[in-house]
C-alpha cells in the first residue's frame, strides 16, 4: 500500500460532514490510517463546498498548493461535480471523486483513475463503514438533491434531483449508531422535506415517526426544510415536534421576504406561506429555536425589498439567521445578472448583520437566572458545549468529566449565539 496516512478537510453542510465520516470508514477498513496532522499525510482529500463563493475560493487555494506539494491530493463534494475544469486548471495533478462515487475512495488511490461519473448516479451514502466526527452524534442522511430549481443555486448542479434513501435502512443505520454510543441523532439532506417525493410521497412524517419510535434514550435534530415542501406537511410535523425526543428546532431558509424576489429567485412560494407556517410553530412551541437563511443583494433586489427584509426580522425575531452576500455562481441561472454595487451589498448586510445580532443578543435574556437540562456533547478541555430542548448551544466549566450527560445548568451570561451557565 503506497499511501498510509490520509488526511480529510471537511467544508460545508452536515451531509459533507457525514460523507467525510464515510470516506474514513471505508479507508480504514482497506488497511488506511485517518491522521489530523496534513504534514504527516501521504494523502489529503478536500472535501469541498459551493454555497459560498468565498468558501469556494479558499478550497480553490488550497488546491492549488496542494499542486506544489508530493502528496497525492483528492477533490470530492460538491466541486468536481459543478466545476471539474477548474480543479484540472488549479492543480492537474489532482483526482476528482464524484460526490456520487464516494464507494470507489480506495479504488481510486490504489489506481489513481476512475471512471467518470455523473451526478445522475444514485449512491446511497446508508449503512457504510464510518467514522464518527463526534461518538455521540449520528449524522444520517436521508435523501441526495433537491426538487427545486433555484437561480443562485451551485449545489444543485452538483447533487441533481431528489434520490431518497429506504427508509427500513435508516432506521437500521440509525439504530446501529445509537447501540454505539450516539445520543444525539441528526436527519440531514439539502431539504428533508422532499423525503420520499420521488417516490410520489412525502414520507418524513412517516420516517421521523419510525425514528422516535427506536427504543434509547436520545435527542433529534430535524434539519433544513424548503418551506415550499414542508407546508404541505405541516400539521403532521407540528404533531412530531410535540415528541420530548424532538428539539425543538426548525431550519427554514427563506432567502427574501419580498415575493418579487422570491419569484425572480425561482423559490415557487409566496412569504405569507412563510409567516403561516412560523405562526403555527409558535404557538405550539413558544421558545423553540427557528433559523433561516436570507441571500443580501440578490440583483433584482431593491430598497423595498431590502427593507421588507428587515421588517421581516423585526416582526418574527428570529433566533438564528445566517445571512450571505449574493454571489454569482458559475452555471447557474443567476449567473449573467447584473450585480448590485458592491457599496450597496455591503450596507445592507451591515445592516441585516447588526439587527440579526441584536434580535438573538435579546431574545436569550429570558433564559437569564433560569435553569434549563442540557445535554453535553463537545468537550475543549474544562470547557463542555451542549444544547438545551430548543437546541440553544450553551457552554460550562466543568473539572468534572460530563461530555455526554445531561446536566441542569443555572445560566448567568449571554452572548449572541450562546448562553453560559454553571451546573446545578
Amino acid at each position: 500500500m503506497d499511501n498510509q496516512l490520509v488526511y480529510i478537510e471537511t467544508f460545508g453542510c452536515s451531509a459533507n460532514q457525514n460523507n467525510s465520516e464515510i470516506l474514513a470508514g471505508l479507508l480504514t477498513q482497506s488497511g488506511y490510517q485517518i491522521t489530523n496532522n496534513k504534514d504527516i499525510a501521504d494523502t489529503v482529500i478536500l472535501n469541498t463546498c459551493v454555497v459560498k463563493n468565498t468558501t469556494e475560493n479558499k478550497i480553490k487555494r488550497k488546491i492549488q498548493d496542494l499542486g506544489n506539494s508530493d502528496k497525492m491530493t483528492i477533490v470530492t463534494g460538491c466541486m468536481p461535480d459543478s466545476d471539474s475544469k477548474s480543479i484540472t486548471k488549479l492543480n492537474p495533478r489532482a483526482l476528482q471523486l464524484s460526490s456520487h462515487n464516494i464507494k470507489s475512495v480506495v479504488q481510486l488511490i490504489q489506481n489513481k483513475s476512475l471512471p467518470i461519473i455523473n451526478n445522475q448516479n444514485n449512491e446511497e451514502k446508508i449503512l457504510l463503514p464510518k467514522i464518527p466526527l463526534n461518538k455521540l452524534i449520528s449524522i444520517t442522511q436521508i435523501l441526495e438533491g433537491c426538487l427545486s430549481s433555484c437561480t443562485f443555486c451551485k449545489t444543485k448542479l452538483a447533487k441533481g434531483n431528489v434520490f431518497s434513501y429506504p427508509q427500513d435502512k435508516i432506521i437500521k443505520s440509525i439504530e446501529n449508531d445509537l447501540k454505539n454510543g450516539a445520543k444525539e441523532v441528526w436527519i440531514t439532506s439539502q431539504g428533508n422535506a422532499c423525503y420520499g417525493m420521488d417516490r410520489g410521497k412525502q414520507e418524513l412524517p412517516e420516517l421521523v415517526e419510525n425514528i422516535l419510535k427506536l427504543p434509547f434514550r436520545f435527542k433529534l435534530r430535524i434539519g433544513m426544510m424548503n418551506p415550499h415542501h414542508l407546508y404541505p406537511i405541516l400539521d403532521e410535523m407540528i404533531e412530531l415536534y410535540k415528541n420530548p425526543k424532538v428539539y425543538k428546532f426548525l431550519h427554514l431558509p427563506i432567502q427574501s421576504s419580498s415575493n418579487k424576489v422570491l419569484k425572480s429567485m425561482k423559490r415557487p412560494y409566496e412569504i405569507e406561506k412563510v409567516e403561516e407556517m412560523i405562526k403555527k410553530f409558535k404557538e405550539n412551541f413558544p421558545d423553540m429555536i427557528i433559523s433561516t437563511d436570507i441571500i443580501v443583494g440578490y440583483p433584482t433586489e431593491n430598497n423595498e425589498d431590502h427593507k421588507m427584509n428587515i421588517e421581516f426580522l423585526k416582526k418574527h425575531r428570529l433566533s438564528v439567521t445566517n445571512l450571505s452576500k449574493f454571489s454569482k455562481h458559475k452555471g447557474t441561472a443567476a449567473e449573467n445578472l447584473d450585480e448590485l454595487p458592491i457599496s450597496i451589498l455591503n450596507k445592507r448586510n451591515k445592516e441585516l448583520m447588526n439587527l440579526l445580532r441584536q434580535i438573538a443578543f435579546e431574545s436569550k435574556e429570558k433564559y437569564l437566572e433560569t435553569i434549563i437540562p442540557v445535554f453535553i456533547n463537545k468537550k475543549i478541555n474544562d470547557i463542555y458545549e451542549g444544547k438545551d430542548n430548543n437546541y440553544n448551544t450553551v457552554i460550562v466549566n466543568s473539572k468534572d468529566n460530563i461530555f455526554g450527560k445531561r446536566v441542569n445548568v443555572k445560566i448567568n451570561r449571554r452572548g449572541v449565539f450562546h448562553l453560559m451557565g454553571s451546573i446545578e
